[in-house]
């Protein structure tokens, strides 16, 4: 399954995705203080180098060596041919993962290394789904390698990392538009009715519907633009979207982006010039969540043909798969 497979979940909303400061202010003052467009530039520089050696962590999206999905009752891990999960980078048995009655263990194979929180795994263990909370970690090679089990609806799938993936090794670094005031808008929040949601879906076809609390407008190049927001309005929002610039300069599925909270007078800035990829653009084995229809920044114009927003600022399409 090649570019799926996230969070994170956004999830989740991805996550794996690292959710970012806000940018508190209004572009108009940017605009007008040179001193607070240099503070713009230099405070980007900085979440940049931050974003990518968060990416580039031993256990970080870049990582990522396989997403196995559980298929049957019992499989068998390890690099070695004959194995039902088929490791990328480890021994060739490292053990066995079972699943019964709703409950999926793992019990090594003879003489491996696994480890869980520090301490050896003999016998049967029980293994925790990774999601609102970490789950179950097993260790391996000293723990350079790492496995959790998550789940995407009724699915089943064990993720793995290892610190010496070749993604990682020759991880190509991050390529961003130049910072820039006039990407720092000014946008209202408009809440929705209690207790909605929308539909997302993931790029592996899963379908799961996410709180859907409100959503922001704002102003550019002349027209109102709106995005269907998630997250708690008092704390911090989450974007996603697609633009002008998705599939050509912009990594084709979208982009995310973290803002907040909603001032009192339900305003909020938002920075364009932290818009991120999703960690589907740095590995086939994330479950991103695509952004819906709603966040297609795409309007008619005069004549009833497309008229699209080019967002010519954030992350800009990741070229390490090229080579």
């Amino acid at each position: 399954m090649n570019r799926l497979i996230r969070t994170a979940a956004l999830l989740v909303l991805v996550s794996g995705c690292t959710k970012e400061a806000e940018v508190p202010v209004p572009a108009t003052a940017q605009t007008t203080d040179p001193t607070r467009q240099t503070d713009l530039k230099a405070d980007h520089a900085r979440w940049v180098a931050e974003r990518d050696a968060s990416l580039r962590k031993p256990d970080g999206w870049a990582a990522l060596i396989g997403l196995h999905w559980l298929q049957g009752d019992v499989q068998r891990i390890g690099s070695g041919d004959g194995n039902d999960v088929r490791l990328l980078i480890g021994p060739a048995a490292l053990g066995t993962v079972k699943q019964h009655d709703g409950v999926v263990s793992f019990v090594p194979a003879s003489g491996s290394d696994v480890t869980v929180d520090g301490q050896p795994v003999r016998g049967a263990l029980a293994l925790k789904v990774a999601g609102k909370t970490p789950g179950t970690t097993l260790a391996y090679d000293g723990g350079k390698g790492k496995i959790n089990l998550i789940q995407r609806g009724d699915a089943l799938a064990l993720r793995v990392h290892h610190a010496d993936a070749p993604t990682r090794a020759h991880f190509a670094g991050l390529d961003f538009w130049p910072a820039e005031p006039s990407w720092v808008v000014n946008a209202r929040f408009v809440a929705h009715p209690a207790g909605k949601s929308i539909a997302i879906v993931n790029v592996i076809g899963h379908s799961s519907d996410v709180p859907n609390p409100g959503y922001v407008e704002f102003e550019k190049d002349g027209r109102t633009w709106t995005l269907e927001a998630f997250g708690d309005p008092a704390k911090s929002l989450s974007l996603m979207f697609k633009d002008a610039t998705s599939g050509k300069e912009s990594y084709g599925v979208g982009r995310y982006l973290e803002v907040g909270p909603v001032r009192a007078d339900g305003h909020l800035a938002i920075d364009f010039n932290r818009a991120y990829n999703p960690p589907c653009a740095y590995t086939d084995f994330a479950t991103c969540p695509i952004p819906p229809r709603e966040n297609h920044l795409v309007q008619k114009d005069a004549q009833g043909g497309p008229s699209r927003l080019a967002v010519l600022a954030g992350e800009k399409a990741y070229k390490g798969h090229e080579s």
